[in-house]
């Protein structure tokens, strides 16, 4: 498989279409594939939860435009935030295991890879800040 712009533009078509505003591709080769690999398309106006993951740290590489991930404290309080751009000086970012945080793209187009261990598993409720 190849990842070329005209695959990217057509994700990034399907984001703008779907009411969450963001579309995602599974990398994964087989349902035997126990690892979480995705290139995800994020419209502007698309609202990820602040969340964590207990289990895994999450890898983010910004493959096309830009987005800002930001960090919170348990009390949902923005404890930092860093500026990611396709083939700027900050492409990707590895977050911690159990760390809180968010994603908003800055760019139309914009499209991320982003890399977990292990299988997929919907977020819990005590996964996600209500209050942020």
């Amino acid at each position: 498989m190849t990842i070329n712009q005209k695959f990217l533009d057509a994700l990034s078509a399907a984001a703008k279409e779907n009411p969450r505003l963001r579309q995602h591709f599974d990398l994964r080769t087989s349902p035997a594939d126990g690892s979480q690999r995705m290139l995800n398309a994020l419209a502007l106006g698309t609202v990820v939860p602040v969340h964590r993951h207990l289990d895994t740290s999450e890898t983010v590489l910004v493959l096309r435009g830009s987005v800002r991930e930001l960090f919170f404290d348990e009390d949902g309080n923005q404890t930092d935030a860093i500026t990611l751009r396709a083939g700027g000086e900050n492409v990707g970012v590895q977050i911690p295991a159990g760390q809180w945080h968010t994603i908003e793209p800055l760019e139309p187009g914009t499209v991320i890879f982003e890399a977990k261990h292990g299988a997929f598993e919907p977020l819990k409720p005590e996964d996600i800040q209500s209050d942020t």
